[in-house]
């Protein structure tokens, strides 16, 4: 969906302050080193879709403890904005995070079969200029033995 720059604001500006009602007014421990990652904030701000992201192994906790915890974000979130009504909190875990560690590891890995499967530094000559001195030369030849062959 495409977003103005107003949307753009609206979604900052809940993602702002439901991290600051996470940090300063919510003692849950199960919903510590959780970090909001964005908001969706409808078009009419009747709902709000919270983005969030944790450890893994706690994925359940964090859901569990949003779940009890979103009528109190909720009217704290009513408070500290000046909008019409209180948008409906719903809490989505953050798959993105995950699926980037994911890509990550795997360059990762293939990185490390390419090093071990690299030509070692007897293919390779020692002066990489003189290498590269002699592949320009020879493509010279072949450059002028077809003008050759054309004429």
């Amino acid at each position: 969906m495409k977003q103005g720059s107003s949307n753009r604001k609206v979604n900052e500006q809940a993602r702002e302050v439901i991290a600051s009602i996470l940090l300063f007014e919510i003692s849950d421990p199960r919903l510590e080193l959780v970090t909001v990652t964005g908001c969706e904030v409808s078009y009419d701000r009747s709902v709000c879709n919270v983005f969030y992201t944790t450890e893994p192994e706690r994925y359940d906790d964090v859901a569990a403890a949003f779940q009890k915890a979103a009528g109190r974000i909720r009217s704290l979130m009513a408070r500290k904005l000046s909008w019409r009504v209180a948008p409906e909190l719903r809490f989505l875990l953050d798959q993105s995070v995950d699926q980037a560690e994911r890509i990550a590891s795997a360059l990762a890995a293939d990185a490390h079969r390419s090093a071990v499967a690299a030509p070692t530094d007897a293919d390779v000559p020692a002066d990489a200029d003189a290498f590269a001195s002699e592949r320009v030369a020879e493509q010279q030849a072949e450059e002028s033995a077809r003008d050759g062959e054309d004429a």
